[in-house]
C-alpha cells in the first residue's frame, strides 16, 4: 500500500515530514515518566537505540543508494558518494564548532563563547543533531518523488519511521533535563517537542536546494550520510558510554539497527 503514495507527492511529503514529528513528541512526553538522570540505564538504552537506528539509516537509506546511483552514471562510481560523505562530516564539524551548545552527560559548553542560559545551550545541542536527520528525510524524498528505481515512496517513509523511532529517546533526553534545571514539566514537553520542528524544515530547505535527477545527487545523498555520522561518532555513542560502564548502549544500538533492517527490508 505504501507503494501507491509515490504517485501522489503531496501525501508522500507530508507523511514524510510529519511522521518524525510525532515521534519527538512521544519523547518528549515521557518527562511526565521517567528521571534526568543521564546515566541511568533507560537513558542510555535509548541514546543506544537512536544510534543504531541512525547507522542503519546511513547504510541502507543513503550510502547504498547513493553507491549504486553513482555505478550507474558516473565512470568513478566511489568518487562523489566520497567527496560528499567527507564534505557533509566536516559540515557538521563546523556547525559543532560554532554552535555555543552543552550536552546531557557534560557540564562545559561547547562552540563559541556565550552567555546563552544552560537549558537553551541544551536545546541548541539537540537542534544540531536534527538538522542532519532532517536533510536525509528531504534527500530521500526528493529522491523517491522522482519516481525512480533506487528511491522508493515506500523506502522514504521507512526512513521517516526510523527517524520517528530515534526522535523518541531523542525528544526524552531534552525535555528531562530542562525539568531537572527548574523548567516546569509541561514547558519541558513544550520546547523537547519544539526541537523536532527542525527536522521539517531542514528537510523542506533542502527539497528547494536539490532535485533527485541532479547529476550530484549520490554526493548529496553521502553527504547526508556524512552529516548523521558525524552526531552518532561524537555525540550520541560517548553520552549513550559516559558514566559507569555498562554494555545497556551497546544493546540499544543492536535494537535500533535491527528494528531498522526489519522496517527497511519489510517495506
Amino acid at each position: 500500500m505504501l507503494e501507491e503514495f509515490s504517485s501522489n507527492n503531496t501525501i508522500l511529503v507530508a507523511m514524510g515530514l510529519v511522521i518524525p514529528i510525532i515521534g519527538c513528541v512521544i519523547g518528549a512526553a515521557t518527562v511526565y515518566m521517567i528521571k534526568s538522570d543521564s546515566n541511568s540505564p533507560s537513558q542510555k538504552l535509548m541514546l543506544g537505540f537512536a544510534a543504531g537506528v541512525m547507522l542503519a539509516a546511513i547504510i541502507w537509506s543513503l550510502m547504498q543508494p547513493a553507491m549504486e546511483m553513482a555505478a550507474e552514471k558516473e565512470a568513478i562510481p566511489w568518487l562523489s558518494p566520497t567527496i560528499g560523505f567527507l564534505v557533509g562530516m566536516g559540515f557538521l564539524l563546523l556547525l559543532d564548532t560554532i554552535t555555543p551548545h552543552l550536552h546531557i552527560s557534560s557540564d562545559s559548553v561547547e562552540g563559541l563563547p556565550s552567555s546563552l542560559k544552560r537549558s537553551t545551550m541544551l536545546i541548541l545541542a539537540i537542534t544540531i543533531h536534527h538538522i542532519p536527520e532532517g536533510m536525509a528525510i528531504g534527500v530521500v524524498l526528493s529522491g523517491a518523488m522522482e519516481g525512480g528505481d533506487m528511491i522508493t515512496g515506500a523506502s522514504a517513509i521507512a526512513l521517516s519511521l526510523g527517524m520517528a523511532l530515534q526522535n523518541i529517546p531523542e525528544g526524552a533526553v531534552v525535555s528531562a533535563p530542562l525539568n531537572s534545571m527548574g523548567m516546569s514539566k509541561f514547558k519541558s514537553f513544550l520546547w523537547g517537542s519544539a526541537t523536532g520542528l527542525v527536522q521539517p524544515i531542514s528537510a523542506l530547505i533542502t527539497m528547494l536546494l536539490i532535485d533527485g535527477t541532479m547529476p550530484i545527487f549520490p554526493a548529496v545523498l553521502a553527504f547526508a550520510g556524512g552529516a548523521m555520522l558525524y552526531v552518532i561518532v561524537e555525540e550520541i555513542i560517548p553520552e549513550g558510554q559516559s558514566g559507569k560502564h555498562s554494555n545497556i548502549a551497546t544493546i540499544g544500538v543492536a535494537l535500533g539497527f535491527a528494528l531498522m533492517m526489519i522496517l527497511d527490508g519489510t517495506l
